[in-house]
């Protein structure tokens, strides 16, 4: 999971990228107060760490340009602890908010009940299978990355899985073939290549172009 950072305060920043990695999260953290919104849209996180004092546009600012364009999680970080503060943390579109200074298990704590609620799974569930930012729901079939999420068909969901489940693997696409003609799905060659090039089409919908790789002459990686 991806976590951005908005804090323009050094020594928390650094406080919180260390944490973050040490419980084993992908971490993006700004220095450039003035472009937030195009690093959001950049990077795609699936929760954002904001200060309500920074350069320039404070956080409230931020979340509610952050607010025009996704519904990822928002949480709050600052020393102002005012009910005002918190009341308008929430107006401007935030999910919740910690204040400075924090202990680290009370904002990892935070941190993974705003995931779960947001994206419907525990990180220890065995109802996902998460990869280099990609979350495959094992329910539903669908695909998420940071805020964005679509669905696919049963085909596409069982060449997907098979991928994930090889990843950094090699998987042919006899295999693949395999695979779907146990579940009695009856593809020749031709679709499985009409499968792959619309789950690459999904994924780059939700921002994940170039996930799946070809290795010629012997099938499919995902890296």
């Amino acid at each position: 999971m991806k976590i951005m950072i908005i804090e323009d305060e050094p020594v928390i920043r650094e406080q919180l990228v260390e944490t973050l990695e040490k419980w084993g999260y992908e971490v993006i953290a700004l220095e450039d107060f003035h472009q937030v919104l195009q690093a959001f849209l950049t990077e795609n996180p699936h929760l954002v760490l904001l200060d309500i004092n920074l350069p320039a546009f404070d956080g409230y600012y931020w979340c509610s340009r952050i607010r025009e364009v996704s519904k990822a999680p928002i949480m709050f970080l600052s020393s102002r602890t005012t009910p005002m503060d918190m009341v308008m943390s929430m107006n401007m579109g935030g999910d919740d908010f910690i204040a400075k200074p924090f202990y680290e298990e009370v904002l990892i704590a935070k941190i993974k009940a705003l995931l779960r609620r947001t994206y419907s799974y525990s990180e220890t569930s065995p109802n996902i299978i998460e990869h280099d930012g990609v979350v495959l729901n094992l329910n539903d079939g669908c695909i998420i990355n940071g805020a964005r999420k679509t669905e696919l068909t049963k085909n596409e969901f069982k060449i997907l899985k098979n991928l994930l489940q090889h990843k950094e693997s090699i998987v042919s696409r006899e295999k693949l073939m395999r695979s779907l003609w146990e579940d009695e799905s009856f593809v020749d060659d031709n679709t499985l290549t009409v499968n792959i090039t619309r789950i690459r089409k999904k994924l780059a919908e939700i921002g994940k172009e170039n996930y799946i790789t070809t290795i010629k002459g012997e099938g499919y990686i995902i890296k």
